[in-house]
């Protein structure tokens, strides 16, 4: 599949750098540092030129392609691009936006813009600080058929009842599957006799119910349900974080400094107490009783402001601490020196993205520690090597890193084990490792 990819930013560098393994990937981006430095890193053809311009397009061989996909940092030149690329060619059109608003034009009038498929980041970055928020101790949450099956990485405290523990002592839970460790930031399969470490993390695939008692014996604290949530920021992305969270049935505090902003996010968040202040004050927090919060999330504009605030919130006594990052090569930093879970916005549009790629079998996806590995979800199909055999046997036909971590038959979950025999028409959460997945896409 020929695959254009508009924008090497890092959201599509991420995209390209996925797919290249499996498709014919072009790039495109104004930039010309940003054009080499792709070239060399990733095994795509890069073209230098402004997307708006047909020409540009052209010289990407939109024509000939099967998905563009419009991930520059501008919305409305994602947008151009899309119902430019519609006049060219009978590609596939998937749009980045930040701004919510598009997607609402957009979800109510088929086609608009000349977009087939819109991806909002600010949405999707909000849907996945809530997954987060409500399972203690994740640092990830991803949901598979259709909420039948969640995935989920847990980073493992010292005081946690699995740390010291053998996979197969810590596997007291029926409906998960230990699917792999992460080490000193390197993806791991373990198996039985592998021990889990203090500040290793746990990826585990399960029923939900399982993943959340699981979790309770992770978590650093017992805190099995989150009732006081904190949202530092009345940006994009804290306004659909409290939406969201009183739509699940929880009131939220929001602070905003900004007195127009906060009057606004009054008006349009009924469910929500909003708090006009400085939340980088620490006599505020401890004052308005946050510092007694189950969790805080930092959702303002900045990433270093997100830092302090969630750095002061933890040294108050917040139970946890979410900050969402702009820039991902910082999540890693953020989650060293003591805030609790960093979620980028542009990992989440990236993965929402590769899912629509992936040659329409793929129905999920859900990137592992810089794309060291994916979690998918497919149907499984007549004549693939999981079909009509016991698990343990399919599997040692395929390559070292693949676990079979769900499987889901109509509305059912059904615990896969070696003996269990996969059907046509199944639903198959796999882990897989990157290298693996070339062999693996080919062979299911």
């Amino acid at each position: 599949m020929r695959v254009v990819v508009v924008g090497a930013g890092e959201v599509g560098s991420a995209i390209a750098a996925d797919l290249a393994g499996t498709h014919d990937v072009v790039v495109v981006d104004v930039d010309p540092e940003r054009v080499e430095e792709l070239t060399y890193s990733v095994d795509v053809l890069a073209v230098e030129g402004d997307a708006t311009s047909p020409g540009t397009l052209r010289d990407a061989g939109v024509d000939e392609a099967d998905v563009l996909v419009a991930a520059t940092d501008d919305d409305e030149a994602n947008l151009v691009v899309c119902g430019t690329a519609r006049t060219l060619g009978d590609a596939f059109t998937i749009a980045r936006v930040r701004n919510a608003n598009f997607l609402e034009t957009w979800s109510g009038s088929e086609g608009a813009f000349g977009v087939d498929f819109m991806v909002s980041t600010d949405l999707l970055t909000a849907e996945d600080v809530v997954r987060v928020v409500g399972l203690p101790a994740a640092v990830d949450v991803d949901p598979f058929a259709g909420g039948l099956v969640q995935m989920a990485e847990f980073e493992v405290a010292p005081e946690s009842d699995v740390a010291g523990r053998t996979v197969s002592e810590a596997d007291r839970f029926e409906d998960i599957t230990f699917a792999a460790l992460v080490r000193d930031g390197t993806v791991v399969v373990p198996d039985g006799g592998t021990r889990i470490d203090a500040g290793d993390r746990v990826v585990v695939i399960g029923r939900p119910g399982g993943v959340r008692a699981f979790a309770e014996t992770v978590a650093r604290s017992p805190r099995p349900v989150v009732r006081d949530v904190v949202v530092v920021g009345g940006s994009a992305v804290g306004y659909h974080t409290a939406k969201l969270l009183e739509e699940r049935g929880l009131a939220p505090r929001l602070v905003e400094r900004r007195p127009d902003r906060a009057r606004e996010l009054a008006e349009a968040l009924p469910g929500t107490v909003v708090l006009e202040d400085d939340a980088t004050d620490a006599e505020f927090l401890v004052a308005e009783g946050i510092d007694r919060a189950d969790v805080l999330v930092a959702a303002t504009d900045s990433d270093e402001k997100n830092l302090l605030v969630a750095l002061l919130a933890r040294n108050v006594g917040v139970g946890r601490t979410v900050a969402v990052v702009e820039q991902g090569e910082y999540a890693h930093l953020f989650e060293t020196v003591g805030v609790d879970v960093a979620v980028n916005p542009r990992e989440a549009t990236a993965e929402e993205i590769v899912r629509f790629t992936q040659e329409g079998r793929v129905e999920n996806v859900s990137l592992v520690e810089g794309r060291q590995a994916e979690v998918l979800e497919f149907e499984v199909r007549e004549g693939g090597v999981l079909t009509g055999r016991p698990i343990r046997e399919s599997v040692a036909d395929l390559p070292d890193g693949v676990v079979v971590g769900a499987v889901t038959r109509g509305r059912e979950f059904v615990v896969p084990r070696g003996d269990t025999v996969v059907e046509a028409g199944d639903h198959v959460v796999l882990f897989v490792a990157a290298a693996a997945l070339p062999a693996v896409m080919d062979r299911v």
